[in-house]
């Protein structure tokens, strides 16, 4: 703000005949009912540049120094003649809040006095708790960014017309009132800025409406010991310890507690983005997320970056947040890496990595409304899970962003094994789109992700979250990629009971075939597989047991289960059972355990023993048992149900 846009306060005026004469309990009584908006006026008058907490502060102390000390006459400013606009107490107090808030904004100078708004409040104080409104989306964001590029004349124009409603001729008035030289450069300037005046309501510019954090705990608790250590010294020493000319401050050499802090200022610079280069994954020992270089026809975008950290580190109350189980959705503690920033459809798209998350953030192309924020938990991940990213989805489709050493893609239907898969162009790391997962009705395909790298092949599969999860089958603690024609095979029948675990966190799902059985009544041979879903925060996994006859298209879920290490590298051991009917109408009990189960015995509706990992015995119809299991090394083990 420049000092020459707003005179020196003059000196209080005597008032005419004409002037409307308010009262000291006239103005009380107008602050008092119109308190929130004449705080939010002073919130958005003053300049941004103080920090949000000593704005709220500030814009509260101005409001409650409103008051005249007496009677006096407020100059008559042309306004509306109905609601507040006809209270000369409103009138007043309104003028005073403006020209504090705009005395606030000058620059100190050597030879002046510091006025008063140019100084820190003393009241209100509230110690040990940083105070702010609560966060706002994107365009409340680009429209502070906007206010605060403005001098404080014109961000007092801009507010009077779309806070306070008031005609230009009302505002000139004000201003001039207040003490602003050049009114005409102020308004010109405020039609610069573009006028979304609805958005000056919105709970980003509430100082009333406050969310509380705390301080530097640490610093805190670090200069408690030494206030304490220095008061006892003082105590002790008397007369020879003399306080400094200049007197302590409350924090020392700390900054003001509405500095902000310089890590978390830099986890929001677009300009200290980590981005790595083309090549850096070729001669790096690492095949994880930290490898992966930015790309993306958006990543010189400044304004669309800086979007994206904003939200990341407070999203709006519009913005929709998706974040996996176990993942933590607080902002980057430092300056994050970029993977992807660009078009995608018909979103801007800005994928970024923190070393324990993907973030992905989107908006639409022709504006900011309806912004979402995605995040997957990633930790851990090898060279298999750091495959690929969802860039985006639409019309039931999916397009990715693939990992630098991936060399082709292919589109498989995994319902479908003898077919042959669609290969997938890529365009600078990004897949065209494919056919997703059904996500309701009858399960007729399921579309997985197919790519190859030096590695080998891989199957991934999208389960609604940003990392597909890797498809592998085999007993557990010696599993692999599901891409072989037998793994494939394996996997058909039980592909669309990859549904059930949507939305979980899922790292990767294995297909095991644990058992296979000979049915009654000579009716073939039936397969008995296991599929267990690990999850990225180490908990929550889920264990189906599945049940597939032969010329059967799908399986049939006999048992589940979570949070249980069975079917799992860590207790390989299983055990389920199924009511299941042969071709003649008889009903049987039909139950198999892992290799290594010496017995299983059924209790309950059915009654029944049979040594070794398979049990089959007549039963009837809706009969229910429960299954026990002894291993050959003793240990006994329950059905899963």
């Amino acid at each position: 703000m420049q000092s020459q846009d707003v005179a020196p306060r003059p000196a209080p005026a005597s008032g005419s005949a004409s002037d409307p004469v308010v009262d000291v309990e006239q103005a009380e009584a107008a602050l008092v009912e119109h308190y929130p908006r004449l705080v939010r006026l002073a919130y958005l008058v003053l300049p941004p540049g103080l920090g949000r907490n000593r704005r709220v502060l500030t814009a509260h102390a101005l409001t409650q120094r409103a008051l005249p000390r007496g009677r006096t006459a407020t100059p008559v400013i042309p306004a509306q003649s109905d609601g507040r606009e006809g209270d000369p107490g409103y009138a007043f107090v309104r003028l005073q809040v403006v020209r504090t808030a705009l005395e606030a904004g000058l620059p100190l100078r050597r030879k002046a006095w510091p006025k008063r708004s140019q100084l820190p409040p003393l009241l209100p104080q509230v110690w040990g708790l940083r105070l702010f409104p609560r966060s706002g989306g994107a365009d409340e964001l680009a429209l502070d960014q906007r206010l605060s590029a403005l001098t404080g004349p014109a961000r007092a124009a801009y507010v009077l017309r779309g806070l306070e409603k008031l005609p230009d001729s009302d505002v000139r008035g004000l201003l001039t009132a207040a003490g602003v030289t050049d009114v005409d450069a102020a308004l010109d300037e405020a039609d610069s800025a573009q006028a979304e005046y609805a958005l000056l309501d919105s709970p980003e510019f509430d100082p009333c409406s406050l969310q509380a954090r705390p301080t530097d705990l640490m610093r805190r608790r670090q200069h408690m010991k030494a206030a304490l250590a220095a008061a006892a010294a003082v105590a002790v020493c008397g007369a020879l310890l003399g306080m400094p000319g200049d007197g302590w401050g409350p924090d020392g050499a700390a900054a003001p507690p509405y500095a902000q802090n310089p890590s978390a200022r830099a986890a929001l610079d677009p300009a200290l983005l980590l981005k790595v280069p083309a090549a850096a994954w070729e001669s790096s020992a690492r095949t994880d997320f930290s490898v992966w270089p930015a790309r993306g026809d958006l990543t010189g975008d400044s304004a669309l970056l800086r979007r994206a950290l904003a939200v990341w580190a407070r999203p709006g109350e519009t913005v929709q947040v998706s974040v996996t189980p176990g993942t933590p959705s607080g902002g980057p503690s430092g300056p994050p890496q970029l993977l992807y920033a660009g078009t995608v459809d018909n979103a801007r798209v800005v994928i970024l990595y923190d070393g324990l998350r993907i973030v992905r953030y989107a908006e639409p192309r022709d504006n900011t409304k309806g912004a979402a924020l995605d995040f997957a938990r990633v930790d851990g991940a090898g060279r298999a899970e750091a495959s690929a990213v969802v860039l985006g989805r639409a019309d039931g489709n999916v397009r990715y962003l693939t990992a630098p050493w991936v060399t082709k893609a292919a589109d498989r239907d995994l319902l479908k094994p003898g077919s042959d898969a669609t290969d997938l162009t890529l365009t600078g790391g990004t897949t065209a789109p494919m056919a997703g997962p059904a996500q309701s009705g009858p399960c007729t395909s399921w579309n997985v992700l197919q790519l190859t790298d030096a590695s080998g092949t891989r199957l991934l599969t999208d389960l609604g979250e940003l990392v597909p999860a890797r498809l592998t089958t085999g007993r557990p603690g010696s599993v692999k990629d599901a891409s072989g024609a037998g793994a494939l095979r394996a996997w058909a029948p039980f592909a669309c009971s990859l549904g059930a675990m949507r939305s979980a966190g899922v790292r990767s799902v294995n297909a095991w075939a644990y058992a296979a059985q000979p049915l009654p009544d000579a009716s073939g041979t039936a397969s008995w597989v296991c599929t267990r879903a690990e999850t990225w925060q180490g908990g929550g996994e889920r264990v189906l047991a599945q049940f597939h006859t032969p010329g059967g298209k799908y399986g049939a879920v006999a048992a589940k289960a979570e949070n249980v290490p069975a079917c799992g590298a860590k207790d390989p051991q299983v055990l389920a059972g199924v009511l299941w009917k042969s071709g003649a109408g008889t009903w049987y009990l039909l139950a198999a355990g892992s290799r290594g189960t010496s017995s299983i015995n059924a209790s309950g509706g059915v009654r029944a023993t049979a040594n070794g990992n398979l049990l089959a015995a007549k039963a009837k119809q809706g009969a229910q048992a429960e299954l026990k299991g002894t291993l050959e090394d003793g240990r006994a083990v329950s059905g899963l149900r």
